[in-house]
């Protein structure tokens, strides 16, 4: 009995402590446990500098695009070289520095220059462009076909596509109005020699001849000097290819023929040229009236392979082609180096 009543009182005082005490400490304010959390949350998704460091490096193996170089293959001859595209490591780490963690979207990228460019290799034809690269390059061949010029280029202008127009000289000398109509529209000039001949039958003497008449015809007409030559009906040989590149021109042929001279449907005709699409072609055509009926079409169709369209300068160049880019001459972009955050930025 008298110890059930001593234990009783025992545990009443110990009750009247712990509230005593429990009374005396001070409340603890909301904010200030918001806070603590906070602290907690940051402390557990927050990375070290060397974790993020080792994450940007496994990144590099898995997207670094390293530059291609150009050359001279064996069937396709000259073949553009095309820009890389790596992970700037320094940028990246300093961008996620900030952040407190890894994360692909502040990828930083940066172009590369490939170590050979297409104007370093010795006189060759160029056939395509750089299969790398999603883009292709209209070569359009005027000789004749007056007619069928203006409705082709309402409808490149519709698109919003520049071409390369190549030029015969004495059309150029006939037909003034219509070679200015066609620069003041934006294409790229081409020289396709004077008289249309046969270029791999002539004499060095008669080849310089055919080029040189028709550099000065285009540039008194549209004060314009021609980068790039293409022959007529295709035939060449290497001394056609090499007085050419003395004249500062490259010399280019196509992969992909619409056959518009033979009159062919219209429609047959697209879905030949589209089966036969692939990155880096060049697609011949003419003023025909296949071509005026179809060419809307064919670009149509073509950008639904997710493939860009454009002069065959702004196709050969090395510059990479990003996703969102409109089908516009890039000639007056930098050489490389430079910058991009990732896509999803």
């Amino acid at each position: 009995m008298f110890k059930s009543r001593f234990l009783q009182l025992f545990i009443g005082l110990i009750v009247i402590i712990v509230g005593f005490s429990a009374w005396q400490l001070p409340h603890m304010p909301d904010d200030t446990v918001d806070t603590w959390t906070e602290e907690a949350e940051i402390l557990q998704t927050e990375e070290s500098g060397e974790d993020i460091r080792e994450q940007i490096e496994k990144a590099q193996e898995e997207l670094d695009e390293p530059p291609v170089d150009a050359v001279i293959d064996d069937v396709w001859k000259g073949i553009p070289g095309y820009n890389g595209r790596l992970i700037d490591v320094r940028a990246s780490y300093e961008n996620m520095q900030e952040q407190g963690h890894y994360a692909e979207e502040l990828l930083v990228f940066q172009d590369v220059s490939p170590e050979v460019e297409y104007e370093d290799l010795p006189p060759t034809p160029f056939y395509k462009a750089n299969p790398n690269k999603p883009m292709v390059g209209f070569v359009i061949n005027v000789a004749w076909g007056n007619e069928h010029l203006p409705d082709i280029l309402n409808e490149l202008n519709e698109q919003e596509v520049r071409a390369t127009f190549f030029l015969d000289g004495s059309w150029v000398r006939n037909q003034p109005r219509l070679a200015r109509m066609i620069k003041e529209e934006g294409h790229e000039i081409g020289n396709h020699a004077y008289s249309h001949p046969d270029m791999a039958a002539l004499s060095p003497e008669e080849i310089r001849s055919e080029l040189e008449d028709t550099n000065e015809i285009i540039d008194a007409t549209l004060n314009e000097q021609p980068e790039w030559f293409t022959p007529p009906s295709g035939s060449f040989n290497q001394e056609v290819v090499e007085i050419a590149h003395e004249l500062d021109m490259y010399t280019v042929l196509w992969t992909v023929d619409t056959i518009d001279w033979k009159n062919p449907d219209t429609n047959a005709m697209v879905d030949r040229v589209v089966n036969n699409i692939h990155p880096g072609a060049m697609i011949l055509m003419h003023p025909t009236q296949p071509t005026a009926e179809g060419i809307g079409d064919i670009i149509e169709q073509i950008r639904e392979q997710g493939l860009e369209i454009g002069t065959i300068s702004s196709a050969m160049d090395e510059n990479r082609v990003a996703p969102s880019q409109t089908t516009e001459d890039n000639e007056d972009e930098g050489e490389g180096d430079k910058f991009w955050y990732n896509e999803e930025n």
